[in-house]
């Protein structure tokens, strides 16, 4: 670990709540983001300008910090249902299993009843999903030549780990596409 007298000295602009809202401002230029995402890089560019300014206090900050979050949920600029939905659809379109989805939403900060509500509207179908996963991979029932029987086990396995349940596992393995 660096003593303050030995960190090397880095020239970071000072930061004021104009230069965090410029900062919070750019990044969702850039990117569709839940709150808790953009308090993190919010806090980080707080953290390392006072890793190299030990004389600045954070406090006021941090204060900042939450009053442009909520201007920015309040203006709609956040808003974690949005990115939800948003994600969920994507995640849905490539075959992603509701646990999977979950953990993700939750990596996010996204609350667990918006994830509700955005599941419920998509009409999620487990079984759906798992075949779309079998069909990208080419795995169970979608898996070329006459060796289909002594890969049974590893595709179970695959769909097992990308997070559906074990009957959607087995009623994909034992599905007959219509070729």
């Amino acid at each position: 670990m660096l003593d303050c007298e030995n960190r090397p000295k880095k020239r970071l602009r000072k930061i004021t709540k104009d230069r965090l809202k410029n900062i919070a401002l750019y990044y969702l230029q850039r990117f569709e983001t839940t709150t808790e995402s953009l308090r993190a890089v919010l806090l980080r560019r707080v953290n390392d300008y006072a890793f190299y300014n030990p004389e600045f206090d954070k406090t006021p900050a941090l204060q900042w910090i939450e009053e442009i979050l909520s201007d920015f949920q309040r203006y709609k600029y956040v808003d974690d249902a949005r990115f939800a939905a948003l994600k969920i659809r994507d995640y849905l379109a490539v075959g992603k299993s509701e646990k999977y989805i979950r953990l993700k939403m939750a990596e996010k900060g996204v609350d667990e009843s918006i994830v509700d509500e955005v599941l419920a509207s998509l009409d999620f179908d487990p079984f759906q999903n798992a075949l779309k996963l079998a069909k990208k991979k080419h795995i169970g029932p979608f898996r070329q030549g006459e060796d289909k029987a002594d890969f049974y086990q590893k595709d179970l396995a695959v769909l097992a780990r990308a997070g559906f349940d074990y009957d959607v596992a087995k009623k994909v393995m034992d599905f007959e596409p219509e070729s």
